[in-house]
């Protein structure tokens, strides 16, 4: 297992509960020290890698927090971050969004329209 350099890029996941979207932050290695490894963001973390247990391969702990644990990015992890941005982008939009009658009619004829070509779909599928 490697070492971080400087240069390296890293990712963590944190969430407030079970219920709440992933939240990534991406960071980049600027400075190292004898044991430890610091991010852009100022984070500090023990440059002793470890087997991780949640998403990818390697994982670095944060130093004096071995509960949170950093990631080396990857094309996944960022197709992983944009999919998640855009779940948490809709969702707050519709918890801001205040809608009209209007457009409640509006979505419901879509989501009808939606519905509707998904059962024929299905009816297809099986004849």
């Amino acid at each position: 297992m490697k070492k971080l350099e400087v240069g390296d890029k890293v990712y963590n996941i944190h969430r407030d509960g079970f219920n709440d979207f992933q939240r990534y932050t991406f960071s980049e290695v600027v400075r190292l020290t004898k044991t430890l490894a610091v991010l852009e963001n100022g984070v500090r973390l023990t440059n002793q890698p470890k087997t991780s247990w949640i998403s990818e391969d390697i994982c670095y702990s944060v130093y004096r927090d071995y509960w949170t644990y950093w990631h080396l990015t990857s094309e996944k992890a960022i197709q992983d971050a944009k999919e998640e941005e855009e779940k948490i982008a809709a969702y707050d939009w519709f918890e801001a969004k205040a809608f009209s009658l209007k457009e409640k009619q509006l979505l419901y004829k879509l989501f009808q329209k939606i519905e509707q070509e998904a059962k024929s779909e299905i009816c297809q599928e099986k004849s």
